[in-house]
């Protein structure tokens, strides 16, 4: 028997996987409540640890409801080891539980020691308080935190733990809109020049600034390209997947992307289709075949991507930007160079309706009214007035202008 990542769950000497986890103790006989099993409540066996934790979980909150723990001194601690992380982590995608396990961390460290039903609005207020002052933490990242806090007290509702949420009397740490630094045409292009492709390595990250730029895929969609996603006929790259990595060995390359809509085919220019081609004939030297940013064979960690992008900026001396600023970048280089309409880049970009793109990028389009405003100068026609047609009875304080005034021209017909 061997343990596995979730709590209660083992594999045999066989690889088979099964759960023993337990309950609580009897009030009557004061023996612990145990439960062991290998197959679902469909009677098939388990095909991974994870199904087996998630039917664990399952059984944990059928029985808490049908023996009625509303009343049991739990400690916040507890609940998060025995009912919330299993749940959460079998409910959310791996990447996400990996995200969000420092979350649950420092709530738990506040909490951890405090009975569940004795938490009442001022602990809450003044955990609150806390993650705006005393950390070092942005506003959003202490709206998460707190929103996730929230989250855990409504499961707890949910499970009969508490009777209401007392949290969420308390305000939520609103979200301050983040502006995400990009280039404009005239970095790229710095950055690009400071980049030795003779190196093989190098290459690579000459690729990928281009390719990111070029295409606004999100980092994950890049990274989990294949060359096979290239049709170099028709111009087109397909985006069909996404690349979660632990490390360079360690991934799972997802047939999907961040939304259902986020699964598209977008064109491809010459630069960039000539670009590709050259980077895999370099790679075939190198017995390199599938993932396109790759140096290695193997698809290169989504850390690398910042990496290169700050190295080069910093090289180029141009100013440093997130990797998803590239993605920004890739809008803005449509919008200014192109005059893109928003409906082209939502579908570049995968959003489900130009609203969404609007919504992140509308101040990129700050500039596609200067060729409008140029057109409306002398669209107008019109003379000015000779005399006056308006019967004065206003404030007799304002004397009528009697010195002669030369109309302007603006708008006059001639």
């Amino acid at each position: 028997m061997a343990k596995t990542k979730y709590k209660g769950v083992y594999t045999d000497n066989n690889g088979g996987f099964f759960y023993h986890i337990e309950l609580g103790v009897d009030k009557v006989t004061g023996e612990r409540i145990q439960k062991k099993a290998r197959k679902n409540s469909n009677g098939e066996k388990f095909k991974s640890a994870r199904e087996a934790n998630k039917e664990a979980t399952r059984i944990r909150n059928e029985y808490l409801s049908q023996n009625g723990y509303a009343n049991y001194r739990l400690k916040f601690g507890e609940f998060m080891d025995l009912f919330f992380l299993p749940h959460y982590e079998s409910n959310v995608e791996e990447s996400t539980w990996i995200a969000r396990k420092h979350v649950f961390e420092i709530i738990t460290e506040r909490f951890s020691d405090k009975v569940l039903r004795e938490i009442d609005i001022r602990d809450c207020e003044a955990f609150r308080t806390w993650l705006l002052n005393e950390p070092d933490y942005s506003q959003n990242y202490a709206g998460m935190i707190y929103g996730a806090f929230r989250q855990v007290m409504e499961y707890a509702v949910t499970l009969e733990f508490l009777e209401k949420n007392i949290s969420k009397k308390t305000k939520a740490i609103a979200k301050v809109k983040s502006v995400v630094g990009y280039w404009v045409k005239e970095e790229f292009e710095k950055v690009i020049s400071v980049i030795y492709i003779q190196n093989f390595y190098e290459h690579m990250c000459f690729v990928a600034i281009w390719l990111y730029f070029m295409t606004g895929v999100r980092v994950s969609e890049g990274l989990a390209l294949y060359w096979n996603d290239v049709d170099f006929e028709k111009k087109k790259l397909r985006i069909h997947h996404t690349l979660q990595s632990k490390s360079s060995k360690e991934f799972v390359r997802k047939p999907y992307t961040k939304t259902v809509d986020g699964i598209r085919t977008i064109s491809l220019d010459d630069d960039t289709l000539e670009i590709l081609k050259i980077w895999k004939q370099r790679q075939s030297e190198h017995g390199i075949e599938d993932f396109i940013l790759s140096y290695t064979g193997l698809p290169v960690h989504r850390s690398t991507i910042p990496r290169i992008v700050t190295r080069y900026a910093k090289i180029a001396k141009v100013k440093d930007i997130q990797a998803k600023g590239l993605r920004h970048s890739h809008v803005s280089y449509l919008i200014n160079e192109f005059n893109a309409d928003v409906l082209v880049v939502a579908q570049r970009l995968g959003h489900s309706s130009p609203e969404i793109t609007l919504k992140h990028y509308a101040h990129l389009w700050s500039r596609n009214d200067e060729p409008l405003a140029e057109k409306m100068a002398g669209n107008i026609k019109f003379n000015f007035s000779k005399e006056t047609y308006m019967d004065f009875n206003g404030n007799q304080n304002i004397k009528m202008e009697l010195v002669p005034y030369q109309n302007p021209t603006i708008g006059e017909n001639k």
